[in-house]
């Protein structure tokens, strides 16, 4: 990854943070985006990060960054609006924001960013383990990402030799899960270190990894690579 520019889309925290710090660590000069570009700037105290503002559920601001930036060779998205509950709680507009930010936002970085990736870049978006195991108060979560699953297939196929990827996690210990409060949150870790086939839940830096890994894979495309511990497994 030495001297490639990289564009991470997400938070300055958790798996986003991991990602951006793993591509420094190899050589990658970052830009970090998202819709609190202030809070972005001051989580990184690092010349080789800039921060940048998008919105994924606008296009105009997609085309906007996309005209900012340039040329990169990468382009990563963590971003998500989880949708959790079961089928009779579910929300139209909260359903809706799930899709548009995981689905539609990386749908359109790929439209406006496939020209301007060099001959040998990717795209990386986040998918997950709820695609493959079905589990109560996770319907929507499980339709999100089984359609970036489709996604990456299809967009593969379209923007061809450009490869496009997804990283399929299952729990793993970030901010994402706070929503559901102190108790809930471990109870599900509990749930998770007594039943996953590793005993524990994933680390960020173990996520990061992986995106590093489909980056640098130049014979890797059109995949959703599992990084859960073998959650579905059981």
């Amino acid at each position: 990854m030495s001297d490639r520019r990289v564009l991470v889309i997400g938070r300055g925290s958790g798996i986003a943070r991991a990602v951006t710090s793993a591509l420094r660590a190899a050589g990658a000069r970052v830009v970090v985006a998202g819709r609190d570009q202030e809070a972005l700037a001051n989580a990184y105290d690092d010349p080789g990060v800039e921060a940048e503002f998008v919105d994924l559920t606008d296009e105009s601001s997609i085309a906007a960054l996309a005209g900012r930036l340039g040329q990169v060779d990468h382009v990563v998205s963590t971003a998500s609006a989880r949708a959790r509950g079961v089928v009779g709680d579910l929300a139209h507009d909260v359903v809706l924001k799930s899709f548009d930010v995981k689905v539609l936002g990386p749908l359109l970085l790929a439209k406006h960013f496939a020209p301007r990736l060099s001959e040998d870049g990717s795209f990386v978006f986040f998918s997950g383990s709820s695609a493959r195991k079905p589990a109560a108060g996770m319907l929507a979560v499980g339709a999100t990402n089984a359609a970036v699953d489709a996604l990456v297939r299809g967009l593969a196929v379209e923007l061809a030799p450009l490869r496009v990827n997804a990283i399929s996690p299952g729990t793993v210990d970030t901010g994402a899960y706070d929503g559901l409060g102190e108790r809930k949150k471990a109870e599900l870790f509990a749930t998770r270190e007594a039943t996953s086939p590793v005993r524990r839940v994933g680390r960020p830096e173990e996520i990061a990894e992986a995106v590093v890994f489909a980056l640098n894979s130049t014979f890797l495309t059109g995949v959703s690579l599992a990084v859960d511990g073998g959650e579905p497994l059981v």
